[in-house]
């Protein structure tokens, strides 16, 4: 697999692995929120400042054991890679699954403004990385519009694509699939050469060389900009 089709099956995951990090992130610190004790205000001092001074002046007796018990943190259970990997499945299943009785339109109602929130900054970032990019290779404003016309079609492939694995089991919430993963990857790939097969009629060698020299990856920015929202909606959790 070359690298520019690894970046491409790695970016296809940001929105999701982004969202994810958002929701577990955010719920951790509800968790630390809500285990914060509250705050106790210090008791006032209801005995004399003299009488107690004479009281602290007094050795204490032989034996007397303080009242306060010495803190300590409470045990934790160490959590094996299986346990733990079990767990990060149970949680995806639960943000991007299908919940019971869910319906498509709950479901894109609840997750997908989550992806689009994901997606973001590293839009943001690759949209102006593509500007200084064609700014080296000397692209033209027609060229770059040719180019995004003939992206769009490869956003659709990517999605036609994306929705079979989805609705085929290959790409699955609900369990851990490194060999669908695998095959997905491989297939991104296939449709990374037909896009670098458009870029090569558009620009010429000479631009493509200067975009490649100036750390620009079109796997990467394809891979961000397909438009996520539109995926539809993983079925329901197998019984």
């Amino acid at each position: 697999m070359t690298r520019a089709t690894k970046i491409l099956a790695a970016t296809t995951a940001v929105g999701f692995a982004t969202s994810i990090w958002l929701y577990l992130d955010n719920r951790s610190l509800r968790g630390d929120r809500d285990e914060r004790p509250a705050a106790v205000e210090p008791a006032k001092a209801t005995e004399p400042v003299a009488k107690l001074g004479e009281r602290l002046d007094k050795p204490q007796l032989d034996g007397a054991k303080s009242a306060t018990p010495t803190p300590s943190l409470p045990s934790t259970k160490d959590e094996s890679r299986l346990e733990r990997r079990a767990r990060n499945t149970e949680e995806l299943g639960l943000k991007f699954g299908r919940l019971d009785g869910e319906t498509e339109e709950e479901y894109r109602a609840r997750v997908l403004p989550l992806i689009s929130l994901g997606l973001v900054a590293p839009r943001m970032r690759l949209t102006e990385m593509r500007k200084q990019a064609e700014v080296q290779a000397k692209i033209t404003p027609a060229q770059s519009a040719q180019l995004d016309k003939a992206f769009e079609k490869v956003y659709d492939d990517v999605l036609d694509y994306t929705n079979k694995a989805i609705g085929d089991g290959q790409l699955s919430p609900y369990e851990r699939n490194v060999a669908g993963w695998l095959d997905y990857a491989g297939g991104l790939g296939g449709i990374l050469t037909g896009a670098n097969s458009q870029i090569g009629k558009i620009l010429d060698p000479t631009q493509v060389k200067a975009l490649a020299e100036s750390g620009f990856e079109w796997g990467e920015y394809l891979g961000v900009n397909a438009p996520w929202e539109s995926l539809k909606p993983p079925p329901p959790r197998p019984k």
